[in-house]
């Protein structure tokens, strides 16, 4: 007796159903919503990590930015307005006095909301808090000097002005520097961000296509198969994905271009006119401590050069303010204007240089305080008002991409959820006409 043995092994009838049309249409079905999940799922993830990020710049890096400024500009004037003070007298020491009372406390309260706002963050920096935290200590000392200055200077000792030179040595050589770096660190952490939030989700939107070809793939088969020209569910499926990645791209994308135009015409424009601003306030305490220092201020005097220098530059024109006006959307009128302004003091303190220069001491002090002072004042409040302005439009682009992403997380969820439900019913009908 012989023993066949078969040369094919015939398949399991799972197997075959597979194969049918049916089996096909639910292999379909499993994949088109398998691809559907991923894709929203990971527009969601794309678009919340950046929400994410437009919120730490909104609300933490944005604000610690802000305070690490108010921290330098503040003490930078507490020290222009305390030596300032000294050349004084009757209305006018009082109206800097509160100036300076006015300084400390808000450097004060931005130390202290800094540390709160470092200490709660997700991601806290160390440096930034110990950087913090050798101004809050130091301030104090700082503060009592001049209080001691101020003391002897009311004896009419010369005692005070050894102590207002101490004091702002170490408000130059310890709190300012500290101050600085605060500011670099924070406003470094900001542009991290920006940088982060402004990468478009590419990976989403080949997903996005992808889900679209097999869409129209699944739609040419059924076509196939069963003579109709269009399958309504996949139909509805294919608009709503398209709509949802149209929705997704443009939302995403606006928010994009809203987190750069912040960074290049807001945060980096706000940036450069508070180094500004903090170079015109060491300048001033600069002039104040060259006349206090009657004839010992060579020092105070290079220093003030420096500052002008990095201001404007030699020419006028270039330095921190030449590097504003060529910033991309840069109010070029307004930045000249500051830049004349900035030109002038240089010119009426030279001025008061060369009457102190010649021995005529109370000339050059009553001719500091008259027009160098109040152009001090204006190319002060100019950069403060222009400073404000880069602030405000900074904040409104951060707004317009939190709301853009949040369109976006709409559009991913309610019409991805659309397409799938559109998917399964659209193809439960042809299978169920197997049955």
């Amino acid at each position: 007796m012989r023993l066949e043995i078969p040369t094919r092994i015939s398949a399991s009838p799972a197997a075959r159903r597979a194969r049918t049309t049916p089996g096909l249409l639910v292999t379909i079905t499993v994949a088109l919503v398998g691809l559907g999940l991923v894709w929203s799922v990971a527009g969601l993830l794309a678009v919340g990590g950046r929400a994410a990020l437009v919120d730490d710049v909104r609300v933490v890096s944005g604000p610690l930015s802000v305070h690490a400024l108010d921290i330098y500009r503040s003490l930078s004037d507490a020290d222009a307005t305390a030596a300032a003070a000294f050349l004084g007298t009757g209305a006018e020491t009082s109206a800097l006095r509160t100036r300076y009372l006015d300084d400390v406390a808000t450097a004060g309260s931005a130390i202290a909301s800094a540390l709160r706002a470092t200490s709660s963050a997700s991601d806290p920096g160390r440096a930034s808090e110990n950087q913090l935290r050798a101004l809050s200590t130091g301030l104090p000392v700082y503060t009592g000097l001049v209080e001691t200055a101020r003391a002897y200077d009311r004896q009419q000792l010369p005692l005070g002005a050894a102590y207002l030179r101490e004091a702002s040595g170490l408000m130059r050589d310890t709190l300012l520097p500290a101050a600085q770096r605060l500011f670099t660190l924070e406003t470094g952490r900001l542009a991290d961000a920006q940088r982060s939030g402004a990468d478009f989700p590419v990976l989403v939107l080949i997903v996005g296509l992808a889900l679209l070809l097999a869409l129209a793939g699944a739609q040419v088969f059924l076509t196939r198969r069963t003579n109709r020209l269009v399958n309504p569910g996949l139909a509805v499926a294919s608009a709503a994905t398209v709509v949802a990645l149209v929705w997704f791209v443009v939302a995403v994308g606006s928010a994009v271009g809203n987190v750069n135009i912040g960074r290049e015409t807001g945060s980096e424009q706000f940036i450069r006119l508070a180094e500004a601003r903090v170079v015109v306030l060491q300048a001033r305490a600069d002039e104040s401590l060259t006349l206090i220092a009657r004839g010992d201020g060579a020092a105070n005097e290079r220093h003030y050069a420096e500052m002008l220098n990095g201001l404007i530059g030699n020419d006028g024109r270039t330095g921190l303010l030449g590097d504003a006006a060529a910033a991309p959307g840069a109010d070029r009128d307004q930045v000249r204007r500051i830049a004349g302004l900035a030109a002038r003091w240089r010119t009426l303190h030279a001025d008061v240089r060369a009457l102190d220069d010649s021995g005529r001491y109370a000339e050059a002090v009553r001719l500091a305080a008259g027009p160098p002072s109040a152009t001090f004042e204006q190319l002060d409040r100019a950069l403060d008002e222009y400073a404000d302005a880069a602030g405000r439009w900074f904040d409104a682009r951060a707004d317009d991409a939190a709301a853009d992403l949040a369109g976006a997380r709409v559009a991913v969820l309610a019409l991805g959820l659309i397409a799938l439900a559109a998917v399964v019913l659209g193809t439960r009908n042809r299978i169920g006409e197997y049955r």
